[in-house]
């Protein structure tokens, strides 16, 4: 399954910059490089100690293409756990492609997406679950998406499954030991201490599936619906958050009638807002279309965001709020938005009227266009979520791929507990038990495919 081979690609972002950066990794790679490298001093690659750095030029022939630096590592102590090379080199974007058709040339090959981490992960320097932190933490948009891909990276994941798997691994011998000696009626494990264990395992495996909902959108944004009425102030509200004009605002009511979603960063965390169409009763076909979307939306969001008039009647507050609440799942957190405040007589008599038919719903009053209680607003959105995990160490899972695999691990674990309290043979335990080590072994790649090898580094970048 691992290639010896030499690799070689371009590991910074591509275009032009002032430097890039040309890597190579495989047996043989730091000859491939002395075959282009003519250093000021005559002395050859292949002759420097590891983790040293080299000034010189990179040559075709005798044309000089670039001067460079060369940064030596020698197996194992590199990131792919093999001798590895870094070509420090002008950015132009010639440059990096006359560089790397030279090595080519030379006798290295282009490397696959992700080839490099893939090389790491193959020769021990990481486990599957680390290597895929590394595509994590290159994509982090945010503080939060980088701290947890970080700890991800770095083992923590990695170090509650082993915990988890010497568990397993110590229950599953005692019982097989068991088995070993039916006959002689010899009893190694104790049925209540084996119970107590499991049930310790599901606990950290229930916390860790739990962890996904937060884990996921850290990842990929919280997504925050704004919705209400028409020309209520949801797309000023927008452009507010965003601090830039995205959404068209008019008076006219029903301008928006499709979902407008941009990002935002706030505090360190990744928010996707979502201007949704007004909602009330028209025979607009489009209109409508774009309602039956905001609907959608609004099932979809971690947050909502129900924006009231405060400069009009109160008594269509009910219906709104009702059609709202259909649509809301249990873990969605609503916020309504008592807006334009600047132009109501009485805000304050509002909010009191409103406040006992909201069943006790967080109310704000705001105004999205002079940017009144906006930062207040952005406080009660980061509040939303649960820093304290982040910030104490909790491992949080964030992969669909590991939480899919920590779903069947925690059925199997389910079983094993089941099969203790009505006294199941050993060997039906130990199955379910084999069965656990074995999704848990799927996570950390000590059971893994080269088809779902392929599948996870495909999306990496060339040159990582």
């Amino acid at each position: 399954m691992n290639d010896q081979t030499v690799i070689c690609a371009i590991a910074t972002a591509p275009g032009m910059g002032a430097i890039a950066v040309i890597r190579l990794s495989g047996k043989g790679c730091i000859e491939v490089c002395d075959r282009l490298f003519v250093s000021p001093s005559g002395k050859r690659l292949v002759n420097a100690r590891p983790n040293t750095v080299h000034f010189g030029k990179i040559v075709d022939s005798e044309e000089l293409v670039d001067e460079v630096l060369v940064t030596v590592f020698r197996a194992p102590h590199s990131f792919t756990g093999e001798d590895s090379i870094e070509i420090s080199c002008h950015g132009s974007t010639y440059i990096q492609q006359r560089i790397l058709q030279l090595l080519i040339n030379s006798g290295a090959r282009l490397a696959a997406p992700g080839e490099f981490t893939q090389r790491a992960f193959l020769n021990g320097k990481m486990d599957l679950s680390q290597a895929e932190a590394v595509a994590d933490l290159i994509a982090s948009s945010s503080a939060a998406a980088h701290k947890m891909a970080l700890s991800q990276m770095r083992g923590g994941f990695s170090d509650e499954l082993m915990k988890l798997r010497v568990e397993l691994l110590h229950i599953t011998s005692l019982l097989e030991l068991e088995l070993d000696f039916s006959e002689e009626d010899v009893e190694f494990a104790d049925r209540s201490e084996l119970h107590s264990i499991a049930v310790g395992i599901d606990t950290l495996i229930s916390r860790l599936c739990d962890s996904f909902s937060l884990g996921n959108v850290i990842k990929n944004g919280i997504p925050v619906a704004i919705v209400g009425n028409t020309n209520v102030g949801k797309s000023t509200l927008l452009n507010a958050l965003l601090k830039e004009d995205r959404a068209i605002v008019s008076d006219i009511e029903g301008t928006t009638r499709d979902v407008i979603e941009d990002t935002i960063n706030l505090q360190g965390i990744t928010f996707r807002f979502i201007d949704t169409a007004g909602i009330r009763h028209t025979d607009d076909k489009v209109e409508n279309m774009g309602i039956e979307r905001t609907f959608s939306k609004i099932e979809q969001a971690r947050i909502v965001l129900l924006l009231i008039d405060a400069t009009k009647e109160i008594n269509q507050f009910l219906p709104y709020y009702t059609q709202v609440k259909e649509h809301i799942s249990p873990d969605t957190r609503l916020l309504i938005l008592l807006n334009k405040t600047d132009q109501a007589d009485s805000p304050d008599t509002l909010l009191s009227t409103i406040a006992p038919l909201s069943s006790g719903e967080f109310i704000l009053p705001i105004s999205a266009k002079t940017g009144h209680n906006i930062p207040h607003l952005v406080d009660q959105l980061v509040s939303t979520v649960n820093m304290e995990a982040l910030t104490s160490g909790d491992v949080i899972v964030s992969n669909t791929r590991h939480y899919e695999a920590l779903t069947h691990a925690r059925s199997a674990i389910e079983r094993v507990i089941a099969g203790l309290d009505s006294h199941l043979s050993g060997e039906f335990i130990s199955q379910d038990i084999r069965e656990c080590l074995h999704y848990l072994g799927e996570i950390t790649g000590q059971i893994t495919t080269d088809e779902v090898l392929g599948n996870i580094f495909k999306n990496f970048c060339i040159g990582k």
